[in-house]
């Protein structure tokens, strides 16, 4: 019988080439609590190694070698296809909401993008970490903002108030219904109608609060691609 990931510690697979940022990494998300399984500084050997392994989330840079290229992005992109339950973060210092749209595909739940500068509190990179390997998601406000470009709002969001588009973006950066009320500077029980606004206007119906979310952030991502 498996066991839940809520049960015990979240086991992590590192990716990254720059050998003391990986070192730093593996530190951080040991002292958190989770327990890194495997790590490399080649994005093919980091693949090999990450379905053997088969940890509940992987940690990779999009650049990495052999070609130093998008090698990271393409080995996440393969471990979400061969491994679905498995989460992906990419910490990168590239801040490219393309990157974050071709890793999420058609399938929001399970994935990160951070920046590594913009990474400056511990407990809230191991939160994001943990978050991700449950299912959540975890998108960088600064990737966020880049999708939100001023121009004319997706006629698939016009249904939904600014505010309601306000909370939508907060729930794509992977915020929980606290965060975003810190974050927007209105109460929890607003964020909650809020959200249930979200959820009636999209015609997202499915049961689980956290499965109506991810649908949610979604549809919000792929009507700003659009």
């Amino acid at each position: 019988m498996s066991i839940d990931v809520h049960d015990r510690p979240v086991r992590v697979s590192v990716g990254e080439d720059d050998l003391l940022f990986r070192q730093g990494v593996v530190r951080v998300l040991t002292d958190g609590g989770l327990t890194v399984v495997a790590e490399s500084g080649n994005a093919v050997d980091f693949l090999a190694r990450t379905l053997v392994h088969r940890p509940d989330v992987a940690v990779i840079d999009i650049r990495m070698p052999p070609r130093r290229d998008d090698d990271g992005l393409r080995a996440a992109i393969e471990l979400r296809e061969r491994i679905p339950m498995m989460g992906v973060v990419l910490l990168t210092q590239h801040c490219d909401p393309e990157f974050a749209i071709e890793l999420i595909g058609d399938r929001p739940e399970g994935v990160g993008y951070l920046l590594k500068e913009r990474v400056g509190d511990i407990h809230d990179f191991v939160d994001a970490v943990t978050r991700v390997a449950r299912g959540g998601s975890a998108l960088d406000p600064e990737v966020v903002a880049r999708m939100l470009r001023p121009r004319s709002v997706p006629e698939d969001l016009a249904p939904l108030t600014p505010r309601e588009r306000a909370v939508l973006a907060a729930m794509a950066e992977g915020l929980s219904n606290h965060g975003i009320a810190r974050a927007l500077f209105i109460s929890t029980a607003a964020v909650e109608k809020h959200v249930t606004a979200v959820f009636r206007k999209l015609s997202i119906t499915s049961e689980g609060a956290e499965h109506r979310r991810v649908r949610a952030v979604l549809r919000y991502l792929t009507a700003q691609r659009a």
